[in-house]
């Protein structure tokens, strides 16, 4: 497909549960290897291209467990028509090492891998820490193994930081951005800060591409201005277990149907995975 129809194409990313929302925040929130493959591939018929996969241990709590992965991903490939792109992520374990946050990387070898760009607090209660270190191995390990980095940035100083370790060539352009907004302790959920962590990384950072998502009240207006500026949206449980105010979600299909929706209201089209592919270089 030529560059001027992609450029129609919106990429839908489910984040089916992240580490943090449990059963008892909402009951349709998948946690083990077979609810989460069921679900990506529930969303990825629905009109999701990319799946942004975390793992929960037995208690359900946010792990790096490599087995989790590996039997989360072997469930999802058996699904022969499935072709949903694979973003494995390496957080999500406050208690993990920097070997067992890239160990699945080297087994697994997924087309994209999370690069969280800088430390910060973590919910007013921790440390999220990817300090200069770690930052510099984790971009030689997704050379070394073809993993693109999906830059989560969630704040202005993260993109400063992404430019800083392309100079360096511990990442190599073109670039691709996730927008994380609405965190707490990180940047506010607004369409004028949206534009702004846009407009810092088109000046630092040009030629990358881009996607974001909105945490809780700032879902929808994330989602709508991210359709509107041309760049891609994530959706799913990791980020809203609510629907809408006082509603539950169902599940993380109702997020994808919604999104898809309201990308074909604009006049735009969900990019399938092969043609994310194109879009985020991966092919």
């Amino acid at each position: 497909m030529d560059n001027k129809a992609l450029k129609n194409k919106t990429i839908i990313t489910i984040a089916p549960t992240g580490a943090w929302p449990k059963k008892e925040n909402n009951p349709a929130v998948p946690m083990t290897p077979e609810e989460i493959a069921e679900d990506v591939y529930a969303c990825w018929k629905a009109g999701a291209a990319v799946a942004h996969l975390h793992m929960r241990d037995d208690e359900g709590n946010g792990t790096m467990d490599k087995e989790k992965f590996k039997k989360t991903v072997e469930l999802i490939k058996a699904h022969k028509d499935c072709d949903i792109v694979l973003n494995l992520t390496t957080s999500g374990d406050l208690h993990a090492t920097d070997e067992t946050r890239q160990a699945h990387l080297r087994e697994l070898r997924p087309e994209m891998a999370s690069y969280d760009c800088g430390s910060m607090n973590w919910l007013n209660s921790s440390l999220f820490l990817n300090p200069p270190a770690f930052l510099e191995e984790l971009g030689a390990t997704m050379q070394e193994y073809n993993v693109k980095p999906e830059i989560e940035a969630f704040d202005p100083g993260m993109i400063a930081n992404a430019a800083y370790y392309v100079k360096k060539g511990v990442l190599k352009t073109p670039l691709h951005f996730q927008f994380c907004m609405g965190c707490a302790n990180g940047i506010p959920g607004s369409v004028k800060n949206l534009v702004f962590m846009k407009e810092t990384m088109d000046q630092l950072c040009p030629g990358s591409t881009w996607s974001c998502f909105g945490v809780g009240h700032s879902a929808m207006e994330i989602m709508y201005a991210a359709i509107a500026m041309g760049g891609h949206i994530r959706v799913g449980m990791e980020d809203n277990v609510m629907f809408a105010k006082g509603q539950l979600a169902e599940s993380n299909v109702q997020f994808v149907e919604r999104a898809k929706q309201a990308i074909e209201l604009f006049g735009r089209q969900a990019a399938t995975p092969d043609e994310a592919r194109q879009i985020l270089g991966l092919k």
